[in-house]
C-alpha cells in the first residue's frame, strides 16, 4: 500500500527555516518523482518543487528559487524540502506527493498519491 506522511511543519519567524520531511513506503518502482505541494486558504495548490527517484534531478517554482531545497535519501526513502528566507506568503499546507514516471514536472493534476499534510506558517 502506498503511503506518504509529511512531517516538520511548524510556525516560524519570516526569514527562518523549516525543514519538512516525506517518509515514502509501498513502492519499489525503478522510476518515479516525488513532489512537494502547497495550499494556501482560498488558494489552488501549487506545484513547489519536484525530484526524481533515477537521478536525482531536480525542479523548482520560481516563487522558491534560492530558498527552497529539496533532497532525497534513498535508504530511508524519504524526501526533504529544507526552506529557507522563509516569508509569510509561504504560508500554506504543503503537501507531497508521487507520480509513476520519469517525466519531471510540478503539476498537481500529474501526481498519482498523496499524503495529508503538514502546515507551515510563517509569521511574526
Amino acid at each position: 500500500q502506498v503511503q506518504l506522511v509529511e512531517s516538520g511543519g511548524g510556525l516560524v519567524q519570516p526569514g527562518g527555516s523549516l525543514r519538512l520531511s516525506c517518509a515514502a513506503s509501498g513502492f519499489t518502482l525503478d522510476y518515479y518523482i516525488i513532489g512537494w505541494f502547497r495550499q494556501a486558504p482560498g488558494k489552488e495548490r501549487e506545484g513547489v518543487s519536484c525530484i526524481s527517484s533515477s537521478d536525482g534531478s531536480t525542479y523548482y517554482a520560481d516563487s522558491v528559487k534560492g530558498r527552497f531545497t529539496i533532497s532525497r535519501d534513498n535508504a530511508k526513502n524519504t524526501v526533504y524540502l529544507q526552506m529557507n528566507s522563509l516569508k509569510p506568503e509561504d504560508t500554506a499546507v504543503y503537501y507531497c506527493a508521487v507520480k509513476w514516471s520519469a517525466i519531471a514536472t510540478i503539476a498537481p493534476r500529474e501526481y498519482d498519491y498523496w499524503g495529508r499534510g503538514t502546515q507551515v506558517s510563517v509569521s511574526s
